[in-house]
């Protein structure tokens, strides 16, 4: 075959393939057949010193650029009026059938039609403007001010969702969509990188490379890109917004497959609510929604005001991450003995709360995220799942705040703080206040011993006036030592005393957990309760045979042999079993109410939560039916049930193509219930 007619089946085949592959998600060859047809075509290329414009190999990334060039639209990109709420939304539709219903009174003889609407997602990204010159890509650039936008066609280039060359061949035309990174790649792209080359977040990862000078970082970032709107087109005209997104896709543009179509206002609002609840879930940012009269015409009518278009608008979403600037860092002092970074900054609202504290979880965070000199700067923050909000990094990049000083001294004690990994901890476990409270609390508490009326401020007072070091002193309490304390009186220090002798007889796995045990939640504790069912056995088992249960990896293992090899935490055991403390041990479990049962058998995880049951519930009915309920999910799971705002164990579930459960009504009829 000619070289050159052989280059352009080359280049016809792979942009092929790759329109299917990234843009359809449908693989017309396996990778080693299009690696070998690429290769083919990059010799054929470097021999003639000829690359045909929509050559796939240009899409890699190329030299260093010296600057951006301004790019004037063909069109403008117009802004979008902004909802915050359903009211504003539906005063946005009045407004709208307003006019339309004006227009109509004056032209009965060719009126609008009743309106239409489109939902689209809104993401949050970089805007793209991609121009096509007889259907071969020839700029893209940001929106820049909606009129002049910065030329970055060779960065686009690096998109493999964007095509080339398309088969419009006509004239010109002008393509708007968003650059973004997926979660998922964001995630994987941080776990191979080192700490001061990790992204912050994928909106700042996909605009920070798209306007990156070196295309070859763009390339490395795996970008991807939606398309929703032509913004100018030469001799084509669209009935409808249907008509519009059809083009699109003949064209071999990715068009997002959640735009859905409305008659009526009412289901608009029914789909927001829809996509908020989605939101987590999906593998990219949204901020929002996007809704638009569908009828062509009818946008033409409505027209623009100085800076939106009067025919859609964006409902915001309420923002999960933003900015503000960071004040001051204080530590705090946990029961292990772990010193916490948290962090001041100047208030903001954030996912409908007043944001004050933020995590730092420690000082290796601190530095991977370049915050160690960062007081007094501006920082983005993030809010998710009703959490504390946590530090995602600096805006700037420059170290140009004051520095973060890390102790050398516990803040509460005083004493010298040894560094573990990207921890801090303050080892004088017998004599710092807050490790003392904070175990007798956590001992206490309702997961735990079950000691009713119990607080952090009932252990501070204990520990300060009646000198109560570690739990097994609540066992020595007595009736006048109590009721000499302010605040308590009679019935306060009675009511305190029988809480404590009622949890002389709580489970066996509600004590281990009370013990505090590193590395250890409930599900674990659980579990070595049922497996052992004897506190002796459990206090010598060893790391081998630890290993050997679910749930139990190494590190866990390691965790519990040394934390019941301590002596200080032998001593106050025994002392606890001597003063009367006798942890129940479970009853044999229970042979599966039917054996044909739907879980039998099977490994099943818990995430997310449920609407119609606790997740404790549920995991004694699991486990009644006969299946083995564990707390991570990994290969040997067989199930995994998720609720509400489950997170990385759904993610997880995902990826290794596990059966999930998401529907509760399913699961309730699984679990005979129904």
């Amino acid at each position: 075959m000619d070289p050159m007619k052989e280059m352009e089946k080359l280049v016809a085949d792979l942009n092929n393939y790759n329109y299917h592959y990234y843009t359809l998600d449908e693989p017309l060859v396996d990778d080693q057949d299009y690696d070998a047809q690429y290769d083919r075509l990059l010799q054929l290329e470097q021999e003639s010193g000829i690359v045909l414009p929509d050559s796939p190999t240009q899409r890699v990334g190329g030299e260093l650029l010296k600057g951006f060039t301004p790019h004037r639209h063909l069109a403008p990109l117009w802004s979008l009026d902004k909802a915050q709420n359903l009211e504003k939304l539906s005063s946005w539709h009045t407004r709208a059938r307003k006019l339309i219903g004006d227009y109509n009174e004056k032209n009965p003889d060719q009126p609008l039609p009743e309106p239409a609407y489109a939902v689209e997602l809104k993401f949050d990204g970089l805007t793209l403007n991609l121009t096509y010159e007889n259907g071969r890509l020839v700029q893209a650039s940001t929106r820049g001010n909606g009129v002049v936008g910065e030329g970055i066609l060779e960065q686009v280039k690096t998109i493999r969702s964007v095509p080339l060359s398309i088969p419009f061949t006509d004239g010109k035309i002008e393509v708007q969509g968003e650059g973004i990174m997926h979660l998922s790649v964001l995630e994987a792209y941080n776990a191979a990188a080192i700490d001061k080359d990790k992204l912050k977040n994928a909106r700042n990862a996909a605009a920070g490379a798209l306007r990156n000078l070196d295309p070859r970082t763009t390339a490395k970032r795996k970008l991807n890109a939606y398309f929703y709107n032509i913004g100018y087109a030469e001799d084509v005209r669209f009935e409808n917004q249907q008509d519009m997104m059809q083009f699109l896709r003949d064209n071999h543009f990715r068009v997002n497959p959640a735009v859905s179509y409305f008659d009526n206002f009412d289901d608009v609002i029914a789909r927001l609510e829809e996509i908020q609840q989605e939101r987590n879930t999906l593998d990219y940012l949204i901020d929002g929604a996007v809704v638009k009269l569908t009828d062509m015409r009818t946008r033409e009518v409505l027209g623009y005001t100085d800076k939106f278009p009067r025919w859609a608008i964006a409902y915001k979403f309420e923002a999960e991450e933003t900015s503000t600037i960071l004040e001051s860092v204080s530590w705090n002092v946990g029961r292990t003995g772990k010193i916490t970074p948290l962090a001041r900054v100047e208030a903001v609202e954030l996912a409908g709360v007043t944001v004050q504290n933020c995590t730092l979880n420690n000082i290796g965070d601190i530095e991977r995220k370049n915050l160690k000199f960062a007081l007094g700067t501006r920082v983005y923050i993030r809010r998710s799942n009703d959490v504390i909000p946590e530090i995602l990094g600096k805006v700037s990049e420059e170290n140009d705040g004051e520095e973060i000083i890390f102790p050398e001294q516990c803040p509460a004690c005083g004493f010298p703080l040894e560094q573990r990994g990207a921890h801090l901890f303050c080892n004088n476990r017998f004599g710092c206040e807050p490790q003392i409270v904070a175990r007798i609390t956590h001992f206490a508490s309702r997961d735990a011993m079950d000691i009713e009326t119990f607080s952090i401020k009932t252990a501070t007072q204990l520990h300060n006036e009646l000198n109560v070091r570690e739990p097994a002193d609540l066992y020595t309490l007595q009736f006048d030592d109590l009721s000499k304390l302010e605040r308590f009186g009679e019935r306060k220090a009675n009511n305190l005393l029988q809480a404590i002798e009622d949890s002389k007889t709580r489970d066996l796995a509600s004590f281990l957990y009370a013990l505090g045990i590193p590395n250890t939640g409930k599900t674990t504790t659980r579990m070595l309760a049922e497996h052992y069912r004897d506190l002796d056995k459990i206090r010598t088992a060893t790391v081998e045979a630890l290993v050997e249960l679910p749930d139990v990896g190494s590190i866990v293992a390691e965790s519990i042999v040394e934390f019941f090899a301590d002596p200080f935490m032998q001593a106050g055991i025994d002392k606890m079993l001597n003063l009367g403390v006798q942890p129940q041990v479970p009853e044999a479990p229970a042979v599966a109410i039917r054996e044909d049962s739907y879980f039998n058998g099977k490994t099943v995880v818990l995430t997310g939560t449920l609407q119609t049951m606790t997740r404790d519930e549920a995991a004694l009915r699991l486990e009644q039916l006969g299946a083995k309920v564990t707390g991570s999910v990994s290969k040997k799971t067989d199930i995994v049930i998720a609720g509400e705002k489950a997170g990385s164990k759904l993610t997880k579930a995902q990826e290794l193509g596990l059966e999930v459960i998401e529907d509760e009504e399913q699961l309730k009829r699984l679990l005979e219930l129904e």
